[in-house]
């Protein structure tokens, strides 16, 4: 069966600005860009399936599209700008004349076919964590630390999904006075696990409503009316995995190794986007309406801040926009050099497809392809 990548809206849902980015956090790099020969590994899992509508709603210059999966996905099709494509089982032969190959089938799959890719000359775009802390494969936000680009020998790492929405939203903060500490309480949405966990959450409210035995497969305990510690394996730091991402990622991005990051996250009810509650202490002070300010400027942020009408960052508003929602930015009572502030942005799109979009974008650029010649 064919899946019509227009079957559900990309722009946001709630009808606030996600059909397309504001003036502030317009898209960073301007000009043409070169048409590309692109594969997709992955495709038809929910970050694959997004990174084909993102790859259609920015127009991006698709010379040929390759969709590669497992052999149990292989024969089935989506549809890219009214067309239908055919997904392939990925092999070590699948991607001779591939310019860019987007990854997004887990760790394994990326160990496993990614140095195929950059031999047969592609640049590998990966949104596992199979090479994110490997010091010699650039992690990128582009909105961060764009310069890591040029660092690149083939593989290039999208970050953690957390990671990649903090990092958005406290980067302007950091350049303007300098972030000495990060306290971060997250509120983690189903769609992080995958397209099989937000169906179960889906399922256990038809469960519960209909009085029936609510039932699990995917997650350890009860999604539906209830909340739980992030599913990964706690270490022995007493962090869990998740956790554990953050701190390392963050402090990667930031070029910032000592930097104090204070992370929980949380799994929560959600089907869509994922919610930040941040404490920062800086190095300088800075007043609400200083950072409000910086925050209006700053490109991939969206400021959603109206105390009158208690409107602030909501994970409904955020789904399906590319932006970050940023907002209750206010004073840590506790702290004169303290800002608070809450954050949701769509852990499919800025925290996976968006953000490896952005890199390709980046890397389609003329400029860029004279400096990787140099």
């Amino acid at each position: 069966m064919t899946q019509n990548l227009r079957e559900e809206s990309i722009t946001n849902p709630a009808g606030r600005g996600g059909s397309h980015l504001h003036a502030a956090g317009a898209f960073l790099y301007f000009g043409p860009m070169n048409a590309q020969n692109i594969a997709i590994v992955g495709a038809t899992g929910a970050v694959g399936v997004e990174i084909l509508r993102v790859l259609e709603r920015r127009n991006f210059p698709v010379a040929s599209l390759k969709l590669l999966a497992s052999a149990r996905s292989a024969g089935k099709t989506l549809e890219f700008k009214g067309k239908p494509y055919t997904v392939e089982e990925v092999k070590a032969s699948s991607f001779k004349g591939v310019d860019i190959a987007f990854f997004s089938a887990g760790a394994t799959r990326s160990r496993e076919f990614a140095p195929h890719a950059k031999a047969a000359g592609a640049v590998v775009i990966d949104n596992s964590s199979a090479f994110r802390m490997d010091p010699n494969v650039p992690l990128v936000v582009p909105e961060v630390n764009p310069g890591d680009l040029r660092n690149h020998n083939g593989v290039i790492a999208n970050p953690n999904c957390t990671a990649a929405i903090l990092a958005t939203a406290v980067w302007p903060i950091h350049q303007a006075v300098g972030i000495r500490k990060i306290v971060v309480s997250t509120y983690q949405s189903t769609s992080g696990a995958g397209a099989a966990a937000m169906q179960e959450l889906e399922d256990q409210v038809h469960q519960y409503a209909e009085g029936r035995e609510v039932t699990r497969k995917v997650f350890p305990h009860q999604i539906a009316f209830n909340l739980f510690s992030h599913n990964t394996k706690v270490a022995e730091n007493g962090y869990n995995e998740e956790e554990n991402k953050v701190v390392e990622e963050m402090r990667k991005m930031f070029h910032a190794p000592e930097l104090p990051i204070l992370p929980t996250c949380i799994r929560v009810p959600v089907l869509r986007a994922h919610s930040e509650a941040v404490t920062l202490e800086l190095e300088k002070p800075l007043s609400p309406a200083e950072a409000r300010a910086l925050m209006e400027k700053a490109p991939g942020v969206k400021v959603v801040d109206d105390p009158v009408a208690n409107h602030f960052p909501m994970p409904l508003e955020a789904s399906g926009d590319l932006d970050v929602h940023v907002g209750r930015i206010r004073s840590d009572l506790s702290n004169p050099n303290g800002l608070a502030l809450f954050v949701a942005g769509d852990q499919l799109l800025k925290g996976a497809a968006w953000n490896a979009v952005q890199i390709a974008e980046e890397l389609a650029r003329p400029a860029h392809a004279a400096q990787a010649a140099e």
